[in-house]
C-alpha cells in the first residue's frame, strides 16, 4: 500500500472554489479501483491550509491515478495554479 500526506496552502479568498474542487477531485478519485481512500481535511486552526490523506493500493495504482482526466483537471489546472505553498510527504505503514 502506497500513503501519502499532501500539505497544500491557498489564499483566503480562493477558500470555497479549492474546496469545490477537492470535493470533485476526492468523489472522483474514490471510483477509482486502486485507490483506497482520499479524504481532503482543512486545518482546523488555519482554515487555508488542506491536508489530503491518500492511499492507494500499490505504486501502480498512485501513478494511474495521477494520470486521470480528473487529476489533470482539479490538480493540474486547478490546485496547483491556486496553491502558495505545497509539501508532500510519502507514509510507511507499520502495520
Amino acid at each position: 500500500m502506497v500513503s501519502v500526506l499532501v500539505r497544500l496552502k491557498f489564499a483566503p479568498e480562493d477558500r470555497r472554489e479549492v474546496a469545490e474542487m477537492l470535493k470533485q477531485l476526492a468523489a472522483e478519485s474514490r471510483r477509482e479501483p486502486g485507490v483506497v481512500t482520499l479524504i481532503p481535511h482543512v486545518v482546523q486552526d488555519d482554515p487555508d491550509t488542506v491536508v489530503l490523506y491518500e492511499q492507494y493500493r500499490d505504486e501502480k495504482a498512485f501513478t494511474e491515478h495521477r494520470a486521470t482526466e480528473h487529476f489533470k483537471k482539479y490538480v493540474t489546472a486547478g490546485l496547483y495554479q491556486k496553491m502558495r505553498e505545497r509539501s508532500v510527504e510519502s507514509l510507511l505503514a507499520l502495520i
